[in-house]
Order: C-alpha cells, then structure tokens, then sequence
C-alpha cells in the first residue's frame, strides 16, 4: 500500500478544493473505505489536520468531506427574488424539511464562464467557508450545482441594506455610524488575520439582521492568500469607494479595506461618500488630490479617524502598521467594549421592523415583484457543448455540513 499512500496524499496536495468528488468516488468503493488510512482520512477534523504546506485546510465545524446529504435543488421552496447580480439571482428559499429560511444565491455556469470569472466564484467559495466563526459575516450552509447551475445556500438577513436605511435617513447619529464601524472593522480584521482582503465595501453589501447587526455579505471580489506586507494589483472595486493606489492602478495591500471602511463611515455621518461628484473624472480627480471635507457636526475623534482611514499613501493611513489594532484602540472607538461587541452583547441601536421571515418590506420590489423561475428546481440545461463544458468547470464545488449538523 506504499505507492498507493504516496499517490492518495499527492492527491490530496493538489486537489485539496476537488475532495468532495473523490469522497463520492470513494463511497462508491465500500472495501477501499475500510482500509486503516482511508478510514482514518476520512474521520479527520479541522483541528488534527494541517495540509502539507503547513497551513490549515479550513475544514469547518460546518464541513464535510462526504456529500452525504446529497442535497438538491428541489429539496427547496423557491419564494422571491430578494436579489440580483451579474450571474444570478438570490432568492428567499424554504428547505421543505426542516422549513428554515435561507438565502440561495443561483449562479449561471455559462455567463460565469464567459466572463471568465471561475476563479472569483471558487473565492468566494471558500472564503465563505471560513466565515463561520465570526459573528458579523455571512455564513454558508451547503453549496452545490447541477449541470447549469451553482448554488450558495446562505443564511438569510432580511433588516435591509445599510445602503436602503441610509437612503432613507439621509445621515446617522455618531453612536449609530459608531455601532455599525465598529461590526463591520471587526469583521475586516478577521478577514484580514485570514489573509484575506475584501475588497469591495459599500453600504450595499452590508447588511443588517432582524437585531440590527452587521452582517457583511458578496466575497466575490476577495483576494486570498496576502499575507500582512504582501501586495496585489487587480483592479476592481467600485468607483465611489475606490483607493487612490487602486485607481492609479499601483499594487495595494490589505489597508484598501481601512480607505473604503473610511468612505462609508464618512457616508454615514455626512450622507455622502467623501469625494463623490456625479462626474466620474471629477470624482477620481477628488480621490487622488482632494482632502475630504470634514464638517464640525462630528466629533473631534471622528473627524481624525476619518482623516487617518483617508490618507492618500497607503503607508501613512491608519492599518498600516498593526492593522485592526489601530483601528480598534482610536479614541473614536473608546465607548465600545469589543468583548461584548463580539458577543452581540451590545444593544443595536436601531432595530429594522421584521415581522417574520417572509417580511421582506426592506427589499427592492424591483427585485421582490419579479417572477420565479421554474427552472431553479431542474437540471433541465440541453446538453450542449458549452454546457457540457461548463458542467465539469468547477471541480470540488459541492459542500455540506455532516450529517448531525445538517441544517442546524
């Protein structure tokens, strides 16, 4: 059995986000199954096992390695859109089972493909994977796929957009912009403890629970794997939120994430984001040379954090050096103690008026009054040749939970 332990450990190396469909074949070989060191691989957890290059193989508390619970489209009720992107919609679904509410996030495999953004969608896969033990970051109960298709089952925030409660209110008072930075950095700092930056903050992607915490939501832009000095240079984001190193198109680090958490805190207390103009050129000019304006309707430590999260040089902003450390001991901050912030014990200060889980009064009707479409509960795709290309695009896609945390 030495050749074959050697090559099933090769395996492993190499195929470490393919171990779902290996686990299928396995199952299917019930002799193989019972053979000491397959038996022992397949009982293993997160804590016992560090992958070969030394680091952890994020296999949650909510991980399988075995698909055994073959989860399918139909095991779903399909209610609303409650949502929409480049490559799909997510819907209000009800598992028929255990009749939970969740967000299913529906993706096209073809217009993935075409945009050729495999790698972001496998991102952000598994960067949702290792989202489960932070309080204020959504969290995925199974993914799986049919032939066309690629579905995220998420947990499900129906309290709005911050971007909807903003538009509404216009500005929030500095204890609430307060409450709501201080979730939302946390949530940034454990990413950023990940090797994970974000990439792409904005109060349309932050969303409030039926309590009124954050929960940051859409890991499609995240960049693994950037250790604390290290750097990259894709460009992407979203123009208000933009950092001047990203617009000039030079490598940025992880401290992008501290120049956008700025521009929303700056958004929320004054309306705006700091160097918005409906003329996109203006605005970028305003990015790269304009100091934020900052009125005296905010406190004196907020108007320095803001300047220290709006530093043009990366190098000089606040982050820089010790990353959420900072953030977390600014004078801003002193009023939250961030024990009970992370243990949500810290009364929200507003709480979005949810009658239940089908109350989905803080969703765009653009979205809500369209129809559903039959075809999210079938794998009926014509087997073309670029739907057969597409069915086999994303090996190791499939994740559950085992079987006693199903649904939990």
């Amino acid at each position: 059995m030495k050749s074959g332990k050697r090559s099933f450990i090769a395996f492993i190396k190499e195929r470490k986000m393919g171990l779902n469909d290996f686990i299928q074949k396995l199952a299917a070989t019930p002799h193989i199954c019972q053979h000491s060191e397959v038996n022992h691989f397949l009982k293993m957890d997160e804590n016992q096992n560090e992958a070969e290059d030394g680091g952890p193989m994020y296999l949650s508390p909510r991980s399988s390695l075995a698909e055994d619970a073959q989860i399918k489209p139909c095991d779903f009720d399909y209610l609303k859109i409650i949502g929409k992107g480049s490559f799909g919609k997510v819907l209000l679904a009800r598992h028929r089972e255990t009749t939970r509410y969740y967000a299913v996030k529906v993706l096209q495999k073809k217009i993935i493909l075409k945009k050729k953004e495999q790698k972001h969608i496998m991102a952000e896969r598994s960067v949702l994977m290792k989202n489960v033990q932070h309080p204020f970051l959504v969290g995925l109960h199974y993914s799986f796929q049919t032939t066309d298709k690629l579905y995220f089952v998420l947990d499900y925030v129906n309290g709005g957009e911050l971007f909807y409660h903003l538009q509404r209110e216009r500005v929030f008072l500095e204890p609430r912009a307060r409450f709501y930075a201080a979730e939302i950095a946390s949530a940034l700092g454990y990413l950023h403890s990940l090797h994970i930056v974000y990439r792409d903050l904005k109060p349309e992607n932050i969303l409030l629970d039926s309590q009124g915490h954050i929960v940051l939501t859409d890991f499609g832009l995240c960049k693994e794997g950037l250790e604390p000095n290290g750097t990259t240079s894709t460009f992407c984001g979203t123009p208000e939120y933009l950092a001047p190193e990203v617009l000039q198109k030079q490598a940025y680090d992880r401290t992008v994430d501290w120049w956008c958490l700025g521009s929303v805190l700056y958004e929320m207390l004054y309306g705006l984001p700091p160097f918005y103009s409906r003329n996109t050129a203006e605005m970028y000019n305003n990015i790269l040379h304009k100091a934020p304006v900052l009125k005296p309707n905010v406190s004196n430590a907020g108007r320095e954090l803001l300047e220290g999260l709006l530093q043009k040089e990366r190098c000089s902003r606040l982050g820089a050096q010790d990353d959420f450390l900072e953030l977390k001991h600014h004078s801003f901050f002193s009023p939250i103690n961030w024990d009970d912030l992370m243990a949500k014990k810290v009364a929200p200060p507003f709480v979005p008026s949810v009658s239940g889980p089908t109350d989905l009064r803080h969703f765009d009707p653009e979205f809500t009054h369209l129809p559903v479409s039959a075809s999210l509960c079938s794998d009926s795709a014509a087997v073309t040749g670029s739907v057969r290309e597409a069915a086999g695009a994303f090996p190791g896609f499939s994740y559950g939970p085992p079987s006693d945390h199903a649904f939990m």
